[in-house]
């Protein structure tokens, strides 16, 4: 969610009963900005919260002008001095689907992979690394892998123009309260894979221009989202049951949206047997 609009923010998705103190909120309303001038960013998102045995990350993502260009992720433990993660990989995210349990809030921490199979093992030896993962990797893997599966935006919140970078659309004013409340309007902000898929026929009806992403109504497994009104009706809040913690919230015939979140970095597993 924008870093300019966070106290507010946080109050429309605070219906789920995660959020910040209000000495946290006062804090990260500074440093943010400070943050956006010393790395001369265009926007800053607050990204939210991983929370660990011993401490809490919390987590700022910075944006350029093209808003799909990968993100500049940065942590805190403080809320005041922010660190840059380094950037994520391919081989990170992977190594970090095999760790198990909570985070320990040092990133200096480094585990073990108990459950790598003896031929990676010997790969990694061969080339001079030890079967080990720092947290700060972890970490960063982690959030890429959250804001892949259920980092989402509005549709038509975003335009893709005919050079092909990704603009703030100035023309978006909301979604009415109607198609507010559908989950084919909302789309995964990141590189699709089901539109790939589609037949040419599937896609004459589709806008180049604001139609570029996956939707979230073919989400495996179905049912992963809730969609419920609150503040009255005034307010469309979409949470994820795959990545508890990961609040959506949208104020319909408004430009107010965004995501955060407040967990574990944990994935539930358990979802297609709750369903």
């Amino acid at each position: 969610m924008e870093a300019s609009s966070l106290p507010a923010a946080l109050e429309l998705v605070a219906g789920g009963g995660a959020g910040l103190s209000p000495e946290k909120r006062a804090v990260l309303g500074s440093s943010l900005l400070l943050l956006q001038r010393d790395y001369r960013f265009e926007r800053v998102w607050f990204w939210g919260c991983i929370q660990g045995v011993r401490g809490a990350y919390y987590i700022a993502e910075g944006l350029g002008p093209d808003r799909a260009a990968p993100r500049s992720r940065l942590y805190s433990l403080n809320c005041v001095e922010w660190s840059l993660l380094p950037p994520v990989t391919e081989e990170m995210v992977a190594q970090a689907e095999q760790l198990k349990g909570r985070f320990q809030g040092d990133p200096s921490f480094e585990y073990e992979y108990t459950e790598i199979n003896a031929e990676d093992a010997e790969r990694l030896f061969e080339d001079g690394k030890e079967p080990m993962m720092k947290e700060e990797a972890r970490l960063v893997a982690t959030i890429e892998e959250i804001d892949r599966a259920v980092g989402i935006i509005p549709r038509g919140a975003f335009v893709k123009t005919p050079l092909g970078s990704v603009r703030e659309n100035r023309n978006f004013e909301g979604l009415s309260l109607t198609e507010a409340k559908k989950l084919s309007s909302y789309f995964h902000f990141t590189e699709p894979v089901n539109l790939k898929n589609k037949t040419l026929l599937e896609k004459a009806d589709l806008d180049p221009s604001t139609d570029f992403l996956d939707s979230l109504e073919h989400d495996i497994p179905q049912g992963s989202w809730t969609v419920q009104l609150e503040k009255g009706g005034t307010v469309v809040v979409l949470r994820s049951l795959l990545w508890l913690g990961l609040t959506f919230y949208h104020v319909p015939m408004t430009k107010q949206y965004g995501y955060v979140y407040f967990g574990t970095g944990e994935k539930n597993l358990d979802l297609p047997f709750m369903l």
